[in-house]
């Protein structure tokens, strides 16, 4: 007999750790479940060692991240495989032999290895944090503990592709503006280095009194062209760079990284799409969880460390902390405010009906069309913002340089 290390659930949501002796994986996982647990992980003692032997050049292998499309491509052949009732040391083998030389065939490589010393799937994907996330491999883990990794796999692609489709919506709504802004920045910054100099150059050959919208432009000029310590233009460089820095240290701290994550979302329109999306993300993301078979508790854990925003993280902190206590879900998520009603008082029928899961991810879909709602408003709002922001700027300029001109004329013809 062996002997088995297992990671638990206990029926009070508790997490426990100990040893079991059994024949195989299955006894071992039979006899956890006999004891009132549901098993998170376990693993045969001595196979760390078995890893090592069989993997001796493993450390020469560069691996890192995958796209997330070549992820969900993956995980969704994996799923087929399983399906088809291939072991899944072959699948990994087949899957890896397709793959051209890379992060993800040299990934596919090691995981096969660790496999063969004796590893589990979910085991031989938590080595590769930077390619399979906490989430990935938790519901890996759920999938082998119930016996149904195939199912967990096709939900695990599709969670990804929806995950990704969102960003992606975010992502290309804000191309169009930036595009925009960085030209019309590249125009300005142009003609107050090279055009207007040359205005101000006439103006002094003439020696008369300019209007004060004529001088806020010129000295805006030149500090743009010879401002110090450093010129206007190059504070366009150096200036993002600093805020990025900025930005990074004070999101270094996670009361920082509340704060700015706070203050986000209480910005007009952005705010509101924000919240939105991070709704829609942490539903899916837990719904998914609980119908893979992860217990709450812990699948609360892994969506607050995936949320991505601290606000949400804190919440769900707080969810956890009142279901370990026998409380409701809805009540600290209220109290919260992060979420709408409608959110709060479908996740209490949810739980009062039993299908909390379902209800998460009936939110989730709900507010994905949401954000796509916000996002085509928000491309809306911006559009006229900036004509007129731009309409602004090239009327100042325009009316700064004519009205001096203007005086100078009519004063030669008088």
């Amino acid at each position: 007999m062996s002997t088995f290390a297992y990671e638990a659930m206990n029926q009070a949501g508790q997490e426990v750790k100990d040893e079991v002796e059994a024949l195989s994986t299955e006894d071992a996982l039979a006899k956890i479940r006999s004891l009132g647990y549901f098993p998170t992980r376990i693993r045969e003692k001595g196979a760390k060692a078995k890893i090592a032997a069989a993997s001796g050049k493993k450390a020469k292998i560069k691996t890192g991240r995958i796209s997330v499309k070549a992820l969900t491509q993956l995980t969704r052949q994996l799923s087929t495989l399983q399906d088809a009732g291939l072991p899944i040391l072959r699948s990994l083998r087949i899957l890896e032999e397709q793959q051209k030389p890379g992060a993800l065939k040299n990934i596919l490589g090691t995981v096969a290895t660790d496999i063969e010393g004796g590893s589990t799937l979910s085991e031989a994907f938590a080595r590769h944090p930077k390619a399979f996330d906490r989430l990935y491999v938790n519901m890996v883990a759920a999938g082998e503990t119930g016996g149904v990794l195939d199912v967990i796999l096709q939900r695990l692609a599709e969670f990804k592709e929806k995950a990704q489709k969102l960003k992606s919506k975010v992502t290309s709504a804000m191309i169009y503006p930036a595009a925009v802004v960085m030209f019309a920045v590249g125009i300005v910054s142009g003609i107050m280095v090279f055009v207007i100099p040359k205005f101000s150059q006439i103006f002094n050959d003439f020696d008369t009194e300019l209007p004060a919208i004529t001088m806020i432009l010129l000295n805006g000029s030149d500090f743009f062209a010879n401002g110090k310590p450093l010129p206007g233009w190059a504070w366009l460089f150096v200036g993002p760079i600093l805020i990025f820095t900025a930005f990074k240290a004070i999101r270094s701290s996670k009361g920082g990284k509340y704060a700015s994550d706070f203050i986000a979302l209480k910005i007009p329109g952005v705010g509101t799409l924000i919240q939105k999306t991070s709704i829609a993300r942490f539903t899916r993301t837990l719904g998914t969880l609980i119908t893979a078979g992860v217990p709450i508790l812990e699948a609360i854990n892994i969506t607050k460390d995936t949320s991505g925003s601290e606000v949400y993280a804190r919440a769900l902190g707080k969810v956890h902390d009142s279901i370990r206590e026998g409380e409701t879900f809805a009540a600290p998520l209220r109290q919260a405010h992060v979420c709408d009603a409608l959110v709060t008082n479908m996740i209490d029928v949810g739980e009062e009906t039993g299908d909390l899961d379902k209800m998460l991810l009936k939110i989730a879909d709900g507010y994905d069309d949401d954000v796509d709602t916000a996002v085509g408003g928000l491309i809306s709002l911006l559009e006229p913002v900036m004509v007129i922001v731009l309409g602004g700027i090239v009327g100042f300029i325009v009316l700064a340089l004519f009205m001096p001109l203007v005086s100078l004329m009519q004063s030669v013809g008088g």
